[in-house]
């Protein structure tokens, strides 16, 4: 005769048997996704200045000798330039993910920090890059050379390529630390190299300042980004 009671199965509610993880791979896919092309939209850009305006090497040459190459450029160059600001600002919305994924994360205040440092990077980018589209074509028909010399020293090394690299490095730095908190090793081991070489690379300026070459920084900028 089979028992009347409850076999243990029967005591555990049924919302508890179900084992199958969240789903949140989709989410995440799509975020791998986003990031992969955006580092593609940023490449293509910064690959075009580097076959038609001698880029990242020209900035570093006679104001006279840059300008007279951004006013051979004419229209396609600002362009040019302009979708590469759009480039780096999209790296707002990317590091946003990471204050809306904060509360599923084992450090919320890791991927909330994340988000705002990434912010910050990609707004102080943007607006160094955005120089050749607003500021520099008037100064180049006016032919301001002391002008453009100013802006390109504090808009462009000081703003974009010093303090907007910190920043980025700090970002990167921050998801380095996520990733190992999750037990993905290898990411953030990748995470860390980054952060070396884009650190480093943000040295340029200072370097430069005190005289220094620096061309082994924005070499290193290059590879890690």
């Amino acid at each position: 005769m089979k028992s009347a009671l409850p076999t243990p199965r029967q005591f555990v509610p049924s919302f508890a048997l179900d084992t199958a993880p969240p789903a949140k791979a989709a989410p995440a896919r799509g975020t791998a996704i986003a990031l992969v092309a955006l580092a593609v939209f940023f490449n293509l850009p910064f690959s075009h200045l580097a076959s038609t305006f001698d880029y990242p090497d020209i900035l570093r040459q006679p104001t006279e000798t840059i300008l007279a190459a951004f006013q051979a450029g004419g229209a396609e160059l600002v362009a040019t330039w302009y979708a590469f600001a759009l480039a780096a600002m999209l790296m707002v919305p990317m590091s946003l993910v990471h204050a809306f994924a904060a509360g599923r994360m084992r450090r919320p205040e890791i991927a909330l920090s994340a988000a705002l440092i990434g912010v910050l990077a990609g707004l102080l980018q943007a607006m160094g890059l955005l120089r050749w589209v607003l500021v520099v074509p008037g100064l180049a028909a006016r032919g301001d050379v002391a002008g453009f010399a100013l802006v390109h020293d504090y808009a462009g090394l000081a703003l974009g390529e010093h303090l907007g690299m910190l920043l980025t490095a700090g970002h990167v730095a921050l998801i380095g630390l996520l990733q190992w908190g999750e037990r993905r090793r290898i990411a953030a081991g990748l995470a860390l190299a980054v952060t070396a070489l884009i650190g480093f690379g943000a040295m340029e300026g200072p370097a430069l300042a005190m005289g220094a070459a620096g061309t082994i920084f924005a070499l290193s900028a290059m590879v890690g980004y």
